[in-house]
């Protein structure tokens, strides 16, 4: 059973950047597709920037591209969310999430009944 964990969650002024982290216990996350979704205070979880292990590049969310990005790190196994020219709008709880299951990046993104694997989430509140 893979086990996510989000770090680097804060509070960060407008126009500010964060790097998020996710890492899976016990194993590494480079043969998983893997996304980044964001639940808004009020609102659905939407995914916002996705890999997969299908596709060459990655795919973000309207709203978070392009000031978004989404990376592996090779030799650490972690996913990272790089987070930056935020706005108010990006506040949110911050869901690492992962599949073995077939899809594209695009997919995963829009469908989250891929998600095999959710973390608990990282909040990042956007205020001065």
């Amino acid at each position: 059973q893979l086990q996510l964990k989000e770090t680097g969650g804060n509070l960060v002024a407008p126009g500010g950047s964060l790097r998020l982290t996710c890492a899976a216990s016990g194993s590494t996350l480079n043969d998983y597709s893997v996304a980044w979704f964001r639940q808004a205070p009020g609102k659905e979880r939407e995914g916002i920037a996705c890999m997969s292990v299908a596709d060459k590049s990655p795919y973000y969310a309207d709203s978070v591209n392009p000031r978004f990005g989404i990376f592996r790190g090779s030799a650490t196994g972690e996913v990272y969310l790089h987070v930056n020219f935020v706005t108010p709008d990006d506040t949110g709880l911050y869901y690492c999430a992962a599949t073995d299951r077939t899809t594209s990046a695009r997919g995963l993104c829009e469908s989250q009944q891929l998600v095999r694997y959710w973390g608990q989430g990282t909040q990042v509140t956007v205020s001065t």
